[in-house]
């Protein structure tokens, strides 16, 4: 009797492991400037100067659409997420481990060596939401690259759970407590040529 009661929980916890992480189906596709949406465009030229290699995307979730404009400013990658409808959603700054607190990375990497037997972090981006404050303010931190309790961590890693490969979308707060983790797609290859 007891081993089958052991049995039986083991197959929750891995039922309930596996259908934690809901699966993601988002694609990014390079478009013209000329497909943005022109109120999103006239607010990134109105709060940001001095950009370099500005590019457009239109990224295709499994809900709605939204536009993201990529671009390089004081040595920084940059990426400014719109809603269909021209409104802000966020704006997203590529960081390495280094630029997080010591205490939110301890955390981060103490969940993540609990979480995968084996795993690299292919990218980290600090998030500003747009929430509760007005367009100038979330421009005004992300570009002073404030850490503020309202900022989050996107850590994109390569993970092997439970004998299984997969890339992972994991969101953070800024105290390094998980908020969200999706299974991504993995990347587009459509471009390349046999």
């Amino acid at each position: 009797m007891s081993r089958s009661l052991v049995l039986i929980s083991v197959l929750f916890i891995t039922c309930c492991s596996v259908l934690s992480a809901q699966e993601i189906f988002e694609r990014e596709f390079r478009i013209l400037k000329s497909q943005f949406p022109a109120r999103s465009l006239s607010l990134i030229h109105q709060h940001v100067q001095e950009i370099k290699r500005l590019k457009f995307y239109q990224e295709i979730d499994s809900s709605i659409p939204v536009y993201l404009a990529k671009f390089k400013k004081d040595k920084l990658w940059y990426g400014v997420q719109f809603q269909e409808n021209g409104d802000l959603e966020l704006i997203q700054i590529k960081i390495k481990r280094m630029d997080i607190p010591n205490d939110s990375y301890s955390q981060i990497d103490s969940y993540l060596d609990n979480m995968f037997s084996k795993y690299k972090i292919k990218s980290i981006q600090q998030q500003y939401h747009s929430n509760n404050e007005t367009i100038d303010v979330t421009f005004k931190n992300a570009f002073q690259n404030l850490l503020l309790p309202t900022v989050h961590y996107k850590f994109i890693v390569a993970g092997k759970k439970n004998k299984r490969h997969d890339q992972y979308e994991l969101l953070f707060d800024a105290d390094g407590n998980l908020r969200q983790e999706r299974i991504a797609l993995p990347q587009n290859y459509d471009h390349v040529l046999y």
